[in-house]
């Protein structure tokens, strides 16, 4: 085992000492680094490889699901404590088999994992010994790639940093500072903004943690940035026509948004661009996505993407306006009236009918209720008020007033479920 040792020791190929190890183990290895992305894997033993390993190969990095069920388990936590290689259990429910798993440590920075799937026979105590001293140099030979990529990752992390901030004040500087960093500009990129409110400070370190997870698995190239509450994402990528790019920012918010709903979190995705002097453009394009959720009180069902956002970017003006002019909608006011007294829904009705372009069997399908019982509905709304569903600047106009509204009751139901919690508090 001295041997093997010696020659782990005199190895800078990480790929190599994997093999090195799984022949004196006898048993399936898999390497990762500090955010759990794949470095090298064993050739030998394959076929013990469980769903987990596979996964990981496949993905070149854990699947979100296995690193939320490690964490809940307090496995990551041991992870990031123990100096020594420890065992754990199999989880049967996600296809994982035992394990034995130790942290690439150097000068008390953990760097890696070294993973062992502990086929029988059981591991050694002279094994674990060995293992041990394996991970020793592996975290040494990651620190070394640390730093010999820093410099490169900090220089293009400024350059854009800077683009962000609008700090150049001329096409020509922003190419003359690229050029001196030896930055290579993206073929495209977009801006993704997540936002949380004073007060959720805890709930952002773990978005934070979430997205660093969720950028790993994507073949784009990302950069963090932070003001504040305020996390920027830019995915960037060295291909002119990347169909991926606006999709892997999509899934990236709905990976967040899923987990933290109960927070204060809000999202925005700028438009995807080609000109790295558009940069900072999407990025003030996420910041308008977020102030428009925060103007209708965070609500989950509007668009995170700014092309998506229509007439909705407009609503804040044309509700100060209104409100400068005292105007109110009539017929809005009527209907709110008869649906208060008689236990209708005609606003909901005629919200759904001009979402959906005033057809009426994709409205009738979205009520749930027959075309013949829509038709009737719709003859009410006409003899109550003065609407005619013909004229195209009468139904715009509805349609503002009736988003206006609903921020108007998205308030007051965020009050009132503001008080409950208190109440019970």
């Amino acid at each position: 085992m001295d041997y093997e040792l010696d020659r782990i020791e005199s190895s800078t190929n990480i790929e190599e000492i994997a093999e090195i190890i799984s022949i004196q183990l006898r048993k399936p290895i898999v390497i990762e680094d500090a955010q759990f992305s794949l470095i090298a894997y064993s050739s030998y033993f394959t076929e013990d490889y469980d769903e987990v390993n596979k996964q990981t190969i496949f993905n070149k990095q854990w699947p979100v699901s296995i690193f939320e069920r490690l964490s809940d388990e307090g496995i990551v936590d041991q992870l990031s404590h123990s100096k020594k290689p420890f065992r754990i259990k199999a989880f049967k429910d996600i296809q994982m088999n035992k394990r034995v798993v130790v942290s690439a440590i150097y000068k008390n920075e953990t760097y890696g994992y070294i993973w062992v799937q502990e086929t029988p026979p059981k591991l050694k105590e002279k094994e674990l010994t060995f293992l041990k001293a394996a991970s020793s140099h592996i975290g040494f030979l990651l620190n070394r790639e640390r730093i010999a990529k820093e410099g490169k990752v900090e220089e293009d992390h400024y350059f854009y940093e800077k683009v962000i901030e609008d700090s150049f004040q001329t096409k020509q500087q922003l190419k003359v500072e690229a050029a001196t960093a030896n930055v290579t500009i993206p073929k495209s990129f977009v801006v993704t903004v997540f936002k949380v409110e004073e007060g959720d400070e805890k709930n952002f370190d773990d978005i934070i943690n979430t997205v660093r997870l969720s950028v790993n698995n994507m073949t784009q190239s990302a950069y963090i940035f932070f003001y504040h509450l305020e996390m920027i994402v830019l995915l960037a990528s060295h291909e002119q026509n990347d169909q991926t790019l606006i999709d892997n920012a999509e899934l990236l918010t709905l990976t967040v948004r899923t987990q933290y709903e109960s927070s204060t979190l809000v999202v925005g995705i700028g438009n995807e661009y080609t000109s790295i002097y558009k940069l900072r453009q999407s990025y003030t394009e996420a910041l308008e996505v977020i102030q428009t959720s925060m103007f209708f009180n965070k609500e989950q069902s509007l668009p995170v993407r700014y092309n998506k956002l229509k007439t909705l970017r407009y609503l804040a003006i044309i509700e100060q306006h209104n409100k400068q002019t005292n105007y109110t909608n009539e017929d809005i006011l009527i209907l709110l009236k008869k649906d208060d007294q008689s236990h209708t829904n005609y606003i909901q009705t005629l919200e759904i009918y001009l979402l959906n372009n005033c057809r009426l069997k994709p409205t009738a399908d979205e009520l749930f209720i027959h075309e013949n019982t829509l038709k009737y509905r719709l003859k009410k709304i006409q003899q109550l008020t003065t609407i005619d569903f013909k004229d195209f600047n009468t139904r715009c106009q509805l349609f503002i007033d009736l988003q206006l509204l609903r921020r108007k009751q998205s308030i007051v139901e965020g009050h009132q479920l503001s008080n409950e919690n208190k109440e019970k508090r």
